[in-house]
């Protein structure tokens, strides 16, 4: 059975692994993000905070399962995100919504929540593909990947507790 420490620590890798692609893809690829993968990003940056914490920490038990389920509450808000994008991306060209505002302006004119409603709604460029691999876009990538952390937290959340053997009981 695998540490409830390396499970994060994996996690951990994978998130990081992400992120340093999407920033490849940005800045070497020409890829500018979408708000919808801005928020994605932040998802993923969140995930990356929560799971290298608890791997320092190194929890057992009660604290492993609290990461865990902090971890897959942040998965699921991830995947509804992406889950929107991918909606966006396969609605006919007739359905997709108007493209909107950039980024920088909503943040610039518009109160906080009211700019982060904007961006959930999406708009006519988050349903744009520019790039896929193996047949899927980032944003379907994005999707499968917050489900495998959430299935890595609810992994954690639902094992059974795992029994301490020390030294000297082994021995008796």
């Amino acid at each position: 059975m695998i540490s409830a420490r390396a499970l994060f620590s994996l996690m951990v890798i994978a998130c990081a692994a992400l992120l340093g692609y999407g920033y490849y893809l940005q800045y070497y690829g020409g890829l500018e993000p979408f708000p919808l993968c801005i928020l994605q990003r932040l998802a993923f940056v969140a995930l990356l905070i929560i799971f290298l914490v608890a791997a320092l920490h190194g929890p057992r038990g009660y604290g492993a399962r609290v990461y865990a389920a902090i971890g897959l509450l942040m998965s699921i808000v991830g995947a509804a995100i992406a889950g929107r994008q991918v909606w966006l991306q396969h609605l006919p060209p007739d359905q997709v919504p108007q493209c909107g505002p950039g980024l920088e302006y909503m943040l610039d004119v518009l109160p906080l929540f009211e700019a982060v409603r904007m961006m959930l709604s999406g708009s006519g460029e988050c349903a744009e593909v520019d790039w896929t691999f193996l047949g899927l876009s980032i944003a379907e990538w994005s999707l499968g990947w917050f489900v495998l952390l959430a299935l890595g937290c609810l992994y954690l959340l639902l094992r059974p507790a795992q029994k301490r053997i020390f030294a000297a009981d082994s021995n008796n």
